[in-house]
């Protein structure tokens, strides 16, 4: 078989250019095309990858946020339960200080109260016996006994001596009006007489004297002028005996006042 070298080389060449012409027009565009798909590939890649780790930075900066977060509200909490716990306590004790101190009030109201109901109760008794015994001897008195009391009352005014005598006796001699000599019954002439003689032996004149009547004098008698006062009588003792029991009571309140 003869071989037809023009063909060869002609095939040959039509196959160099074939080449040539696919290389240069085909082949390069795709190659190029290739590379720079590979290229935005490996820059999508790559930013893909920036992305993702900073997705991951993001999401540890969030859990390190997150768990400080969950650590302060912890810490939040935890104050806040101290604190609502201190407050409770504190709520509780003061309400325990009040109601120890409403006990406390109302116990001593009704100690006060059972002193003002005794001390009352006290008072009006006395003032009630005293009433009575003042009724009693002012139903028993008698003329006789209004003689015994004039005899004690000029006996008294006889003994009078020092400041007490010279008081009187200046207060009766610089007095314009009449001494007064009050009593609860008449007095008979010989008792008047002898007020009337004591008195001139005390102030060595003569004293003017008016005699009057006084029912609420209870077994005495009293002489009253020129701003002096003395007399004796059954109800001054009387008195002298109800304010000696009231002062015993107030003296009794006041210890049983100061105990808790």
């Amino acid at each position: 078989m003869l071989i037809d070298w023009f063909t060869v080389v002609a095939q040959a060449v039509n196959f160099i250019i074939l080449v040539w012409l696919l290389k240069r027009f085909l082949y390069k565009p795709i190659l190029d095309a290739i590379d720079a798909r590979e290229k935005r590939i490996e820059v999508e890649l790559a930013d893909a990858d920036a992305k993702k780790a900073e997705a991951l930075g993001e999401r540890d900066a969030f859990l390190r946020k997150n768990e400080a977060f969950d650590g302060q509200r912890a810490a939040l909490l935890s104050v806040a339960e101290a604190e609502a716990n201190t407050e409770r306590r504190r709520l509780l004790d003061e309400a325990r200080r009040a109601a120890d101190a409403l006990s406390a009030k109302r116990r001593q109201a009704l100690r006060s109260d059972a002193r003002d109901l005794s001390r009352a109760i006290g008072e009006r008794t006395q003032n009630e016996v005293f009433a009575i015994s003042r009724k009693a001897l002012m139903d028993l008195a008698t003329t006789t006994l209004e003689a015994r009391v004039c005899d004690v009352f000029v006996h008294r005014l006889r003994e009078m001596e020092g400041p007490a005598k010279a008081g009187l006796a200046e207060s009766l001699k610089t007095a314009s009006e009449p001494a007064v000599v009050r009593s609860a019954f008449a007095l008979p002439a010989e008792q008047r007489a002898a007020i009337q003689k004591a008195l001139d032996e005390i102030i060595g004149a003569e004293v003017h004297l008016r005699f009057e009547i006084a029912p609420e004098l209870v077994a005495g008698i009293e002489l009253v002028g020129n701003g002096q006062k003395i007399g004796w009588s059954i109800s001054d003792y009387l008195a002298s005996l109800q304010e000696r029991v009231a002062e015993l009571l107030n003296e009794k309140a006041q210890p049983e006042a100061g105990s808790p």
